[in-house]
Protein backbone atom coordinates (compact mmCIF):
# COMPACT_ATOMS: atom_id res chain seq x y z
CA UNK A 1 0.00 0.00 0.00
CA UNK A 2 1.27 3.45 -0.84
CA UNK A 3 2.81 5.26 2.12
CA UNK A 4 0.92 8.28 3.40
CA UNK A 5 2.96 11.29 2.24
CA UNK A 6 4.61 13.48 4.86
CA UNK A 7 3.53 17.01 5.57
CA UNK A 8 6.27 18.73 3.64
CA UNK A 9 5.59 16.67 0.53
CA UNK A 10 1.90 17.53 0.70
CA UNK A 11 2.33 21.18 1.46
CA UNK A 12 4.94 21.76 -1.22
CA UNK A 13 2.33 21.03 -3.87
CA UNK A 14 0.24 24.11 -3.29
CA UNK A 15 -0.29 27.20 -1.20
CA UNK A 16 -4.07 27.03 -1.11
CA UNK A 17 -5.46 29.76 1.20
CA UNK A 18 -8.85 28.07 1.68
CA UNK A 19 -9.59 27.10 5.29
CA UNK A 20 -9.85 23.37 6.03
CA UNK A 21 -11.86 22.08 9.00
CA UNK A 22 -11.73 18.79 10.90
CA UNK A 23 -14.40 17.84 13.45
CA UNK A 24 -14.06 14.93 15.87
CA UNK A 25 -17.34 13.85 17.49
CA UNK A 26 -15.74 11.88 20.30
CA UNK A 27 -17.39 9.97 23.12
CA UNK A 28 -16.14 12.48 25.70
CA UNK A 29 -15.56 15.75 23.85
CA UNK A 30 -16.33 17.30 20.49
CA UNK A 31 -13.31 18.96 18.88
CA UNK A 32 -12.95 21.18 15.84
CA UNK A 33 -9.79 22.59 14.32
CA UNK A 34 -9.55 24.91 11.33
CA UNK A 35 -6.34 25.34 9.38
CA UNK A 36 -5.02 26.70 6.11
CA UNK A 37 -1.96 26.49 3.91
CA UNK A 38 0.22 29.50 4.50
CA UNK A 39 3.73 29.76 3.05
CA UNK A 40 3.78 25.99 2.57
CA UNK A 41 2.91 25.37 6.21
CA UNK A 42 -0.29 23.94 7.65
CA UNK A 43 -1.29 26.73 10.01
CA UNK A 44 -4.03 26.26 12.62
CA UNK A 45 -6.26 29.32 12.78
CA UNK A 46 -9.02 28.13 15.12
CA UNK A 47 -9.59 25.42 17.69
CA UNK A 48 -12.78 24.61 19.61
CA UNK A 49 -13.54 21.93 22.21
CA UNK A 50 -16.67 21.18 24.21
CA UNK A 51 -17.06 18.37 26.80
CA UNK A 52 -20.27 16.89 25.40
CA UNK A 53 -19.70 13.42 27.01
CA UNK A 54 -21.84 11.68 24.42
CA UNK A 55 -21.08 8.26 25.93
CA UNK A 56 -22.98 9.23 29.09
CA UNK A 57 -26.15 9.32 27.01
CA UNK A 58 -25.81 5.86 25.49
CA UNK A 59 -28.57 3.70 26.93
CA UNK A 60 -28.59 -0.08 27.40
CA UNK A 61 -30.74 -0.23 24.27
CA UNK A 62 -27.93 1.59 22.39
CA UNK A 63 -29.93 4.73 21.83
CA UNK A 64 -29.00 8.29 22.79
CA UNK A 65 -30.79 9.96 25.69
CA UNK A 66 -32.67 13.06 24.46
CA UNK A 67 -30.90 15.42 26.88
CA UNK A 68 -27.42 14.35 25.77
CA UNK A 69 -28.43 14.41 22.11
CA UNK A 70 -29.71 17.97 22.57
CA UNK A 71 -26.42 18.96 24.24
CA UNK A 72 -24.51 17.55 21.29
CA UNK A 73 -26.69 19.32 18.73
CA UNK A 74 -26.26 22.64 20.51
CA UNK A 75 -22.50 22.18 20.31
CA UNK A 76 -22.64 21.34 16.61
CA UNK A 77 -24.73 24.42 15.91
CA UNK A 78 -21.98 26.53 17.46
CA UNK A 79 -19.34 24.71 15.43
CA UNK A 80 -21.49 25.15 12.34
CA UNK A 81 -21.54 28.91 12.68
CA UNK A 82 -17.78 28.88 12.15
CA UNK A 83 -17.64 26.60 9.09
CA UNK A 84 -21.07 26.73 7.46
CA UNK A 85 -19.77 28.70 4.48
CA UNK A 86 -16.87 26.36 3.75
CA UNK A 87 -17.29 24.13 0.67
CA UNK A 88 -17.97 20.43 1.44
CA UNK A 89 -14.59 19.29 0.12
CA UNK A 90 -12.84 21.45 2.74
CA UNK A 91 -14.59 19.87 5.75
CA UNK A 92 -14.40 16.39 7.25
CA UNK A 93 -16.41 15.47 10.35
CA UNK A 94 -16.32 12.01 11.91
CA UNK A 95 -18.09 10.18 14.71
CA UNK A 96 -16.26 7.56 16.77
CA UNK A 97 -17.06 4.89 19.37
CA UNK A 98 -20.38 6.08 20.78
CA UNK A 99 -21.87 6.73 17.35
CA UNK A 100 -20.57 3.36 16.19
CA UNK A 101 -22.45 1.72 19.06
CA UNK A 102 -25.64 3.76 18.83
CA UNK A 103 -27.87 1.49 16.74
CA UNK A 104 -30.53 4.15 16.45
CA UNK A 105 -28.11 6.99 15.68
CA UNK A 106 -29.39 7.41 12.15
CA UNK A 107 -31.92 10.03 13.17
CA UNK A 108 -29.35 11.78 15.34
CA UNK A 109 -26.83 11.88 12.49
CA UNK A 110 -29.41 13.56 10.25
CA UNK A 111 -30.05 16.19 12.91
CA UNK A 112 -26.34 16.58 13.57
CA UNK A 113 -25.59 17.16 9.89
CA UNK A 114 -28.29 19.81 9.74
CA UNK A 115 -26.88 21.53 12.85
CA UNK A 116 -23.31 21.44 11.56
CA UNK A 117 -24.16 22.24 7.96
CA UNK A 118 -21.90 19.45 6.68
CA UNK A 119 -22.00 15.68 6.32
CA UNK A 120 -20.79 13.46 9.16
CA UNK A 121 -19.09 10.08 8.73
CA UNK A 122 -19.06 7.33 11.35
CA UNK A 123 -15.68 5.62 11.14
CA UNK A 124 -14.48 2.23 12.32
CA UNK A 125 -12.13 1.81 15.26
CA UNK A 126 -9.28 0.84 12.93
CA UNK A 127 -9.84 3.92 10.77
CA UNK A 128 -9.85 6.00 13.94
CA UNK A 129 -6.52 4.44 14.92
CA UNK A 130 -5.05 5.21 11.48
CA UNK A 131 -6.08 8.85 11.70
CA UNK A 132 -4.76 9.16 15.26
CA UNK A 133 -1.39 7.85 14.13
CA UNK A 134 -1.37 10.23 11.16
CA UNK A 135 -2.01 13.19 13.47
CA UNK A 136 0.65 12.13 15.96
CA UNK A 137 3.28 11.37 13.31
CA UNK A 138 2.88 14.79 11.77
CA UNK A 139 3.23 16.47 15.17
CA UNK A 140 6.59 14.87 15.98
CA UNK A 141 9.78 16.78 15.28
CA UNK A 142 11.35 13.59 13.95
CA UNK A 143 8.89 10.83 13.01
CA UNK A 144 11.72 8.43 12.21
CA UNK A 145 12.04 5.14 14.05
CA UNK A 146 9.25 2.89 15.22
CA UNK A 147 6.59 4.62 17.32
CA UNK A 148 4.04 3.23 19.78
CA UNK A 149 1.05 5.56 19.92
CA UNK A 150 -1.73 5.30 22.50
CA UNK A 151 -4.92 7.39 22.41
CA UNK A 152 -7.48 7.09 25.23
CA UNK A 153 -10.83 8.44 24.14
CA UNK A 154 -14.16 8.54 25.89
CA UNK A 155 -15.39 5.18 24.58
CA UNK A 156 -12.39 3.45 23.01
CA UNK A 157 -8.63 3.25 23.24
CA UNK A 158 -6.48 3.08 20.12
CA UNK A 159 -3.05 1.45 20.17
CA UNK A 160 -0.85 1.77 17.09
CA UNK A 161 2.70 0.95 16.07
CA UNK A 162 4.03 2.78 13.04
CA UNK A 163 7.19 3.89 11.37
CA UNK A 164 7.53 7.30 9.79
CA UNK A 165 4.07 8.19 8.51
CA UNK A 166 2.95 4.61 7.92
CA UNK A 167 1.04 2.60 10.57
CA UNK A 168 2.20 -1.01 10.87
CA UNK A 169 -0.16 -2.46 13.48
CA UNK A 170 -3.45 -0.95 14.62
CA UNK A 171 -5.91 -1.91 17.35
CA UNK A 172 -9.04 -0.28 18.70
CA UNK A 173 -10.05 -1.50 22.16
CA UNK A 174 -13.51 -1.39 23.65
CA UNK A 175 -12.70 0.83 26.65
CA UNK A 176 -12.49 4.58 27.23
CA UNK A 177 -12.28 7.06 30.08
CA UNK A 178 -16.05 7.70 30.11
CA UNK A 179 -17.13 4.07 29.84
CA UNK A 180 -14.54 2.90 32.39
CA UNK A 181 -15.50 5.65 34.85
CA UNK A 182 -19.19 4.82 34.46
CA UNK A 183 -18.45 1.16 35.13
CA UNK A 184 -16.14 1.41 38.14
CA UNK A 185 -16.44 4.96 39.49
CA UNK A 186 -20.06 5.71 38.67
CA UNK A 187 -20.84 7.36 42.00
CA UNK A 188 -17.68 9.44 41.86
CA UNK A 189 -16.03 7.43 44.66
CA UNK A 190 -12.45 6.39 43.99
CA UNK A 191 -11.38 3.44 46.13
CA UNK A 192 -8.35 1.20 46.00
CA UNK A 193 -10.54 -1.81 45.23
CA UNK A 194 -12.36 -0.03 42.38
CA UNK A 195 -9.06 1.11 40.87
CA UNK A 196 -7.69 -2.46 40.97
CA UNK A 197 -10.84 -3.83 39.36
CA UNK A 198 -10.75 -1.17 36.63
CA UNK A 199 -7.11 -1.89 35.83
CA UNK A 200 -7.80 -5.63 35.71
CA UNK A 201 -10.71 -5.09 33.33
CA UNK A 202 -8.51 -2.99 31.06
CA UNK A 203 -5.74 -5.60 31.17
CA UNK A 204 -8.25 -8.25 30.11
CA UNK A 205 -9.22 -6.08 27.14
CA UNK A 206 -5.53 -5.87 26.17
CA UNK A 207 -4.87 -9.58 26.66
CA UNK A 208 -5.51 -10.67 23.07
CA UNK A 209 -3.23 -8.11 21.42
CA UNK A 210 -0.42 -7.39 23.89
CA UNK A 211 1.95 -10.13 22.68
CA UNK A 212 1.66 -9.05 19.05
CA UNK A 213 2.50 -5.46 20.00
CA UNK A 214 5.45 -6.57 22.11
CA UNK A 215 6.81 -8.71 19.28
CA UNK A 216 6.51 -5.84 16.80
CA UNK A 217 8.43 -3.54 19.15
CA UNK A 218 9.06 0.22 19.12
CA UNK A 219 11.71 2.76 20.02
CA UNK A 220 9.50 5.47 21.53
CA UNK A 221 6.06 5.55 23.17
CA UNK A 222 3.82 8.56 22.61
CA UNK A 223 0.38 9.35 23.98
CA UNK A 224 -2.29 11.61 22.52
CA UNK A 225 -5.68 12.86 23.71
CA UNK A 226 -6.79 14.84 26.73
CA UNK A 227 -6.46 12.00 29.24
CA UNK A 228 -2.78 11.36 28.57
CA UNK A 229 -1.99 15.08 28.32
CA UNK A 230 -3.62 15.65 31.70
CA UNK A 231 -1.76 12.72 33.30
CA UNK A 232 1.51 14.12 31.91
CA UNK A 233 0.75 17.57 33.29
CA UNK A 234 -0.19 16.19 36.72
CA UNK A 235 2.92 14.03 37.20
CA UNK A 236 5.19 16.87 36.10
CA UNK A 237 3.34 19.36 38.31
CA UNK A 238 3.67 17.02 41.30
CA UNK A 239 7.36 16.42 40.65
CA UNK A 240 6.84 12.67 40.18
CA UNK A 241 8.61 12.73 36.81
CA UNK A 242 11.07 15.00 35.06
CA UNK A 243 10.07 14.07 31.55
CA UNK A 244 6.85 12.37 30.49
CA UNK A 245 4.94 9.58 32.22
CA UNK A 246 6.69 6.68 33.96
CA UNK A 247 5.33 3.58 35.75
CA UNK A 248 6.39 5.01 39.11
CA UNK A 249 4.69 8.34 38.47
CA UNK A 250 1.49 6.52 37.49
CA UNK A 251 1.62 4.52 40.72
CA UNK A 252 1.87 7.73 42.75
CA UNK A 253 -0.98 9.26 40.78
CA UNK A 254 -3.23 6.26 41.50
CA UNK A 255 -2.44 6.49 45.21
CA UNK A 256 -3.24 10.20 45.20
CA UNK A 257 -6.59 9.60 43.52
CA UNK A 258 -7.49 6.97 46.11
CA UNK A 259 -6.48 9.41 48.86
CA UNK A 260 -8.78 12.06 47.37
CA UNK A 261 -11.52 9.43 47.52
CA UNK A 262 -13.90 11.26 45.22
CA UNK A 263 -13.77 12.72 41.72
CA UNK A 264 -15.03 16.09 42.86
CA UNK A 265 -12.18 16.33 45.42
CA UNK A 266 -9.37 15.88 42.87
CA UNK A 267 -7.18 18.88 43.59
CA UNK A 268 -4.64 18.84 40.77
CA UNK A 269 -4.57 22.15 38.90
CA UNK A 270 -4.09 20.32 35.60
CA UNK A 271 -7.37 18.40 35.98
CA UNK A 272 -10.20 20.61 34.73
CA UNK A 273 -13.70 20.51 36.17
CA UNK A 274 -15.08 18.63 33.15
CA UNK A 275 -12.17 16.13 33.28
CA UNK A 276 -12.62 15.14 36.95
CA UNK A 277 -15.61 12.79 36.51
CA UNK A 278 -13.75 10.65 33.93
CA UNK A 279 -10.15 11.02 35.07
CA UNK A 280 -9.93 7.93 37.27
CA UNK A 281 -11.17 5.69 34.45
CA UNK A 282 -8.56 7.14 32.10
CA UNK A 283 -5.78 6.62 34.65
CA UNK A 284 -6.84 2.98 35.09
CA UNK A 285 -6.68 2.37 31.34
CA UNK A 286 -3.29 4.02 31.01
CA UNK A 287 -1.96 1.99 33.94
CA UNK A 288 -3.12 -1.23 32.26
CA UNK A 289 -1.50 -0.21 28.95
CA UNK A 290 1.79 0.49 30.73
CA UNK A 291 1.65 -2.90 32.48
CA UNK A 292 0.59 -4.94 29.44
CA UNK A 293 3.10 -3.39 27.03
CA UNK A 294 5.88 -2.88 29.60
CA UNK A 295 6.24 0.82 28.82
CA UNK A 296 9.02 2.63 30.69
CA UNK A 297 8.41 6.17 29.44
CA UNK A 298 5.61 7.83 27.48
CA UNK A 299 5.76 11.34 26.04
CA UNK A 300 2.76 13.34 24.90
CA UNK A 301 1.96 14.50 21.39
CA UNK A 302 -0.10 17.56 20.52
CA UNK A 303 -1.40 15.75 17.43
CA UNK A 304 -4.44 13.49 17.62
CA UNK A 305 -7.44 12.34 15.59
CA UNK A 306 -8.51 15.81 14.46
CA UNK A 307 -5.01 16.68 13.21
CA UNK A 308 -4.95 13.35 11.39
CA UNK A 309 -8.28 14.23 9.81
CA UNK A 310 -6.88 17.54 8.62
CA UNK A 311 -3.85 15.90 7.00
CA UNK A 312 -6.03 13.18 5.48
CA UNK A 313 -8.34 15.84 4.06
CA UNK A 314 -5.33 17.70 2.69
CA UNK A 315 -4.20 14.46 1.07
CA UNK A 316 -7.56 14.08 -0.67
CA UNK A 317 -7.36 17.62 -1.99
CA UNK A 318 -3.82 16.93 -3.25
CA UNK A 319 -4.87 13.68 -4.98
CA UNK A 320 -3.29 11.51 -2.30
CA UNK A 321 -6.56 9.83 -1.33
CA UNK A 322 -5.99 6.91 1.05
CA UNK A 323 -9.14 5.28 -0.29
CA UNK A 324 -7.49 4.87 -3.69
CA UNK A 325 -4.54 3.03 -2.13
CA UNK A 326 -6.93 0.86 -0.14
CA UNK A 327 -9.03 -0.28 -3.11
CA UNK A 328 -5.93 -0.89 -5.21
CA UNK A 329 -4.52 -3.05 -2.42
CA UNK A 330 -7.84 -4.90 -2.10
CA UNK A 331 -7.92 -5.60 -5.83
CA UNK A 332 -4.34 -6.89 -5.78
CA UNK A 333 -4.86 -8.99 -2.66
CA UNK A 334 -7.78 -10.85 -4.25
CA UNK A 335 -6.11 -11.10 -7.66
CA UNK A 336 -8.60 -9.13 -9.74
CA UNK A 337 -8.20 -9.46 -13.50
CA UNK A 338 -6.83 -5.98 -14.20
CA UNK A 339 -7.58 -6.16 -17.92
CA UNK A 340 -11.24 -6.88 -17.19
CA UNK A 341 -11.26 -4.12 -14.58
CA UNK A 342 -10.04 -1.61 -17.18
CA UNK A 343 -12.60 -2.76 -19.76
CA UNK A 344 -15.50 -2.42 -17.32
CA UNK A 345 -14.26 0.91 -15.99
CA UNK A 346 -13.80 2.44 -19.44
CA UNK A 347 -17.33 1.56 -20.50
CA UNK A 348 -18.84 2.62 -17.17
CA UNK A 349 -17.17 6.04 -17.32
CA UNK A 350 -18.23 6.51 -20.94
CA UNK A 351 -21.87 5.78 -20.05
CA UNK A 352 -21.70 7.99 -16.93
CA UNK A 353 -20.33 10.90 -18.95
CA UNK A 354 -23.27 10.73 -21.34
CA UNK A 355 -25.84 10.30 -18.57
CA UNK A 356 -24.36 12.89 -16.21
CA UNK A 357 -26.78 15.63 -17.24
CA UNK A 358 -29.89 13.48 -17.63
CA UNK A 359 -29.32 11.65 -14.35
CA UNK A 360 -27.71 14.53 -12.43
CA UNK A 361 -24.59 12.55 -11.60
CA UNK A 362 -22.18 14.65 -9.51
CA UNK A 363 -18.48 14.84 -10.27
CA UNK A 364 -15.85 13.93 -9.27
CA UNK A 365 -17.74 11.50 -6.97
CA UNK A 366 -19.23 9.49 -9.83
CA UNK A 367 -15.87 8.86 -11.47
CA UNK A 368 -14.34 7.79 -8.14
CA UNK A 369 -17.15 5.40 -7.19
CA UNK A 370 -17.28 3.73 -10.60
CA UNK A 371 -13.48 3.41 -10.60
CA UNK A 372 -13.46 1.81 -7.13
CA UNK A 373 -16.42 -0.43 -7.98
CA UNK A 374 -14.72 -1.63 -11.18
CA UNK A 375 -11.50 -2.34 -9.27
CA UNK A 376 -13.27 -4.44 -6.66
CA UNK A 377 -16.29 -5.95 -8.39
CA UNK A 378 -14.64 -9.35 -8.93
CA UNK A 379 -12.71 -9.78 -5.67
CA UNK A 380 -15.22 -12.43 -4.54
CA UNK A 381 -14.02 -14.78 -7.30
CA UNK A 382 -11.09 -15.80 -5.10
CA UNK A 383 -13.61 -17.38 -2.71
CA UNK A 384 -15.92 -19.02 -5.25
CA UNK A 385 -17.40 -18.26 -8.65
CA UNK A 386 -20.90 -19.10 -7.46
CA UNK A 387 -22.42 -15.97 -5.92
CA UNK A 388 -19.07 -14.18 -6.14
CA UNK A 389 -20.79 -10.78 -6.15
CA UNK A 390 -22.15 -11.60 -2.68
CA UNK A 391 -18.73 -12.75 -1.46
CA UNK A 392 -17.15 -9.54 -2.75
CA UNK A 393 -19.78 -7.37 -1.09
CA UNK A 394 -19.24 -9.19 2.22
CA UNK A 395 -15.47 -8.69 2.05
CA UNK A 396 -15.87 -4.97 1.42
CA UNK A 397 -18.52 -4.47 4.08
CA UNK A 398 -16.62 -6.23 6.87
CA UNK A 399 -12.97 -5.58 6.06
CA UNK A 400 -10.91 -2.78 7.59
CA UNK A 401 -10.66 -0.32 4.71
CA UNK A 402 -8.36 2.61 5.58
CA UNK A 403 -9.75 5.95 4.48
CA UNK A 404 -13.37 4.78 4.23
CA UNK A 405 -16.15 5.65 6.61
CA UNK A 406 -18.57 2.87 7.56
CA UNK A 407 -21.22 4.44 5.33
CA UNK A 408 -18.85 4.61 2.37
CA UNK A 409 -17.86 0.97 2.88
CA UNK A 410 -21.53 0.04 2.81
CA UNK A 411 -22.05 2.12 -0.34
CA UNK A 412 -19.20 0.36 -2.16
CA UNK A 413 -20.38 -3.05 -0.96
CA UNK A 414 -23.86 -2.36 -2.41
CA UNK A 415 -22.35 -1.46 -5.80
CA UNK A 416 -20.40 -4.73 -5.82
CA UNK A 417 -23.38 -6.77 -4.56
CA UNK A 418 -25.66 -5.39 -7.27
CA UNK A 419 -23.36 -5.50 -10.28
CA UNK A 420 -24.88 -8.78 -11.57
CA UNK A 421 -27.80 -11.18 -11.20
CA UNK A 422 -30.86 -10.06 -9.19
CA UNK A 423 -31.38 -6.34 -8.65
CA UNK A 424 -34.10 -5.42 -6.18
CA UNK A 425 -35.01 -2.35 -4.07
CA UNK A 426 -34.37 -4.30 -0.85
CA UNK A 427 -30.68 -4.47 -1.81
CA UNK A 428 -30.22 -0.71 -1.36
CA UNK A 429 -32.49 -0.19 1.64
CA UNK A 430 -29.56 -0.35 4.09
CA UNK A 431 -28.19 2.85 2.56
CA UNK A 432 -29.27 6.28 3.81
CA UNK A 433 -32.37 7.36 1.93
CA UNK A 434 -30.70 10.42 0.39
CA UNK A 435 -28.13 8.32 -1.54
CA UNK A 436 -30.30 5.38 -2.64
CA UNK A 437 -31.32 6.86 -5.99
CA UNK A 438 -27.69 7.75 -6.74
CA UNK A 439 -26.60 4.23 -5.80
CA UNK A 440 -29.24 2.71 -8.08
CA UNK A 441 -28.03 4.77 -11.05
CA UNK A 442 -24.41 3.81 -10.46
CA UNK A 443 -25.46 0.16 -10.13
CA UNK A 444 -27.28 0.36 -13.46
CA UNK A 445 -24.20 1.79 -15.18
CA UNK A 446 -21.93 -0.82 -13.61
CA UNK A 447 -24.31 -3.68 -14.45
CA UNK A 448 -24.48 -2.67 -18.11
CA UNK A 449 -20.70 -2.30 -18.32
CA UNK A 450 -20.16 -5.77 -16.87
CA UNK A 451 -22.83 -7.21 -19.16
CA UNK A 452 -21.17 -5.75 -22.26
CA UNK A 453 -17.83 -7.29 -21.30
CA UNK A 454 -19.14 -10.68 -20.27
CA UNK A 455 -17.04 -12.37 -22.98
CA UNK A 456 -13.87 -10.81 -21.48
CA UNK A 457 -12.75 -10.15 -25.04
CA UNK A 458 -9.97 -7.70 -25.85
CA UNK A 459 -12.17 -6.22 -28.58
CA UNK A 460 -13.33 -2.73 -27.59
CA UNK A 461 -16.91 -2.24 -26.53
CA UNK A 462 -19.24 -0.66 -29.08
CA UNK A 463 -19.68 3.09 -29.10
CA UNK A 464 -23.06 3.48 -27.45
CA UNK A 465 -25.30 6.52 -27.27
CA UNK A 466 -26.97 6.72 -23.85
CA UNK A 467 -29.90 8.93 -22.89
CA UNK A 468 -32.07 8.82 -19.79
CA UNK A 469 -34.68 10.30 -17.52
CA UNK A 470 -35.46 9.35 -13.94
CA UNK A 471 -37.55 6.46 -15.23
CA UNK A 472 -36.01 5.61 -18.61
CA UNK A 473 -32.68 4.57 -20.10
CA UNK A 474 -32.22 4.37 -23.85
CA UNK A 475 -29.14 2.80 -25.44
CA UNK A 476 -28.40 3.16 -29.17
CA UNK A 477 -25.83 0.67 -30.50
CA UNK A 478 -23.96 0.84 -33.80
CA UNK A 479 -25.95 -0.50 -36.76
CA UNK A 480 -26.21 -4.33 -36.78
CA UNK A 481 -24.15 -4.69 -33.58
CA UNK A 482 -27.01 -6.32 -31.64
CA UNK A 483 -27.74 -8.62 -34.60
CA UNK A 484 -24.11 -9.74 -34.62
CA UNK A 485 -24.10 -10.22 -30.83
CA UNK A 486 -27.26 -12.20 -30.02
CA UNK A 487 -26.02 -13.20 -26.53
CA UNK A 488 -25.59 -9.56 -25.56
CA UNK A 489 -29.06 -8.83 -26.91
CA UNK A 490 -30.48 -11.67 -24.77
CA UNK A 491 -28.62 -10.31 -21.72
CA UNK A 492 -30.08 -6.85 -22.31
CA UNK A 493 -33.60 -8.31 -22.51
CA UNK A 494 -33.03 -10.06 -19.18
CA UNK A 495 -31.60 -6.84 -17.73
CA UNK A 496 -34.73 -4.98 -18.77
CA UNK A 497 -36.69 -7.09 -16.26
CA UNK A 498 -34.23 -6.32 -13.45
CA UNK A 499 -34.37 -2.55 -14.02
CA UNK A 500 -38.15 -2.72 -14.07
CA UNK A 501 -37.92 -3.53 -10.35
CA UNK A 502 -36.89 0.12 -9.93
CA UNK A 503 -39.44 1.41 -12.45
CA UNK A 504 -36.66 2.11 -14.95
CA UNK A 505 -37.64 1.29 -18.53
CA UNK A 506 -34.63 0.03 -20.51
CA UNK A 507 -34.84 0.55 -24.26
CA UNK A 508 -32.15 -0.43 -26.75
CA UNK A 509 -31.77 -0.53 -30.50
Amino acid sequence: MRTVPNAQRLLSQTNDPRPLAAIDLGSNSFHMIVGRLQNNQLQLIDRLREPVRLAEGLTKQHTLEPGVAARALDCLQRFGQRIRDLPPECVRAVGTNTLRRAHAAGGFIDQAEEALGHSIEVISGIEEARLVYLGVAHSLADPGGRQLVVDIGGGSTEVIIGEGYQPIKLESLYMGCVSMSQRFFADGHITKAAMKEAILAARLELQASKQAFRRTGWTMATGSSGTIRTVRDVVLEAGWSDNGITPESLKKLRSALVDFGSADKIAFAAVSDDRRPVFAGGVAILSAVFHALKIELMLHSSGALREGLLYDLLGRLQHQDMRESTVLSLSQRYHSDIEQVLRVEETALALAEQLAGDWRLPEPQTTKWLHWAALSHEIGLLIAHSQYHKHGAYLIKYSDLPGFSLRDQLFLSVLVRCHRRKFRPSMVEALPEEVRDYAVKLCVILRLSVLLHRSRSDKPAPEIEAHGTDKTLRLVFPQDWLVEHPLSRADLKAERKQLANFDIALEFS
